[in-house]
């Protein structure tokens, strides 16, 4: 196909082309220049894309200016536009792009996610709205209450179909596929294909045509990756000597479980490093107060699990630590994406317990990346056993908490990696640990730029 240079040359609407004129938006990402004509003509797409490779745009631009060239009254208790995605704050960054590029439209934008009181929603909801960005769950709690019908959707956009699979979507997705409209446009978006995402988009998709930008290897290839091996009980004391030692702008640090997350937090909060913890637990006012304090550089650790973390783009974060590494070897190459922005490359650090070496060898045949070996740091059990510890009643027993069950409740994959020995220590002094100069303490940057409104 041929590579378009400028967005100039898609033939947008002239005030989607002011929109992104006026946000500094010349040049469209590789998945935009394909996948923008394609949407415009009105035929479905199935791209695999991750996040950070600007898939939101190259579906909200295009759709955009479909429903603007065909403006019609909003569908009483309807939608013309319905996007599903996986979590509350992947639909809130998604509307928010929407929102950003229709700023010069006159079409509408509404968010609806769980956890907030649904009788506002429905209230919003009476009157129609142009485009719906919404969670299958509560997206199904509204039609079943009778707030909500789907018969006048136009355009159905299904975002990170594999993270809405592993969270257990996959009935509300097919309960959803009945009561759409059969003739409409479909755009599915995954970043992984296996048979599964596959078979489903097939049940959507009408003769779709594929785009596919930026396979697993070609991210990892951009972001330095290194590797301590560690015992699992000294892995905090590490990650506390390095954030202290390291000059960081923001880091994203990787757990298996939700109270991993927040005892990490815990301990860092003790050693006076600005810290926070996004994950199923926390409620939604928690969590848009974490995702603020880490834009804002305020709290530039942010802790989370792999489900929280979807749908956090943040630019300027210059480290992504894997406390625990993850059982499914893709699942790393997203992690380590998000310090690999738009061209920018990052910094990855995997702390390795024994039971974890596994896991590294099927990361290390998905990326063809061998991570730099990095032993722990000069003197590390004299300045681990000087680290303060967080109050005694704070520590509890790694066990899940407050959990509720039921469909399309937020489960973290994995379990909780125990430890064993974490490989051999050189004799001697070990070299000092440097993944980059040191300037400062984390917390230190005032001046780091941050953007919001979803990713190009």
């Amino acid at each position: 196909m041929h590579q378009l240079t400028k967005f100039s040359d898609l033939g947008l609407a002239a005030p989607l082309q002011q929109a992104l004129a006026a946000k500094g938006y010349e040049v469209p990402t590789p998945i935009q220049a394909q996948a923008i004509p394609v949407v415009m003509e009105g035929r479905d797409l199935c791209g695999i894309a991750q996040t950070g490779t600007g898939k939101t745009a190259a579906f909200a631009l295009p759709s955009l200016h479909r429903l603007a060239a065909d403006f019609k009254p909003r569908p009483l208790k309807g939608c013309r536009m319905l996007v599903l995605a996986p979590t509350r704050e992947l639909a809130s960054q998604i509307a928010e792009s929407f929102t950003a590029y229709g700023k010069n439209l006159r079409l509408s934008v509404m968010t609806v996610f769980g956890g907030v009181p649904i009788n506002r929603q429905i209230r919003q909801l009476a009157g129609g709205i142009d485009i719906l960005v919404a969670t299958p769950g509560r997206l199904l709690d509204l039609i079943d209450q009778r707030a909500m019908t789907l018969r006048d959707v136009e355009i159905l956009v299904l975002d990170e179909a594999d993270q809405m699979l592993d969270l257990g979507f996959i009935h509300a997705l097919k309960r959803i596929h009945q009561l759409v409209p059969k003739k409409r446009q479909t755009l599915f978006f995954s970043a992984t294909m296996p048979k599964t995402i596959a078979e489903l988009g097939e049940s959507f998709l009408t003769n779709p045509v594929k785009v596919s930008v930026a396979p697993p290897s070609t991210t990892a290839e951009r972001v330095e990756q290194y590797v301590t091996y560690v015992n699992q009980a000294e892995k905090q004391a590490l990650l506390t000597l390095t954030l202290q030692r390291e000059t960081i702008e923001r880091a994203l640090v990787f757990t298996r479980t939700k109270h991993g997350a927040d005892r990490v937090v815990k301990h860092l909060t003790a050693a006076g490093i600005a810290a926070n913890a996004i994950h199923g637990n926390k409620s939604q006012p928690q969590r848009e107060r974490a995702l603020a304090e880490f834009k804002a550089g305020r709290a530039p650790i942010l802790v989370a699990t792999d489900i929280a973390a979807r749908g956090i783009d943040v630019s300027g974060v210059s480290h992504v630590f894997n406390f625990e590494l993850p059982n499914v070897a893709e699942q790393y190459v997203h992690r380590i994406g998000r310090t690999a922005r738009a061209g920018a490359t990052g910094l990855a650090v995997s702390f390795v317990a024994d039971d974890e070496r596994a896991y590294l060898r099927g990361i290390e045949k998905l990326t063809r990346v061998r991570p730099t070996i990095v032993p722990l740091p000069e003197n590390f059990l004299a300045e681990q056993a000087k680290l303060p510890k967080p109050a005694r009643s704070e520590e509890r027993p790694d066990r899940p908490h407050g959990q509720r069950h039921g469909q399309g409740q937020r489960r973290d994959g994995g379990g909780r990696s125990d430890g064993g020995r974490g490989g051999e220590r050189p004799a001697g002094a070990a070299p000092k640990r440097r993944f980059g100069p040191r300037k400062g303490a984390p917390g230190q940057h005032r001046n780091a730029v941050t953007r919001t409104g979803g990713s190009r």
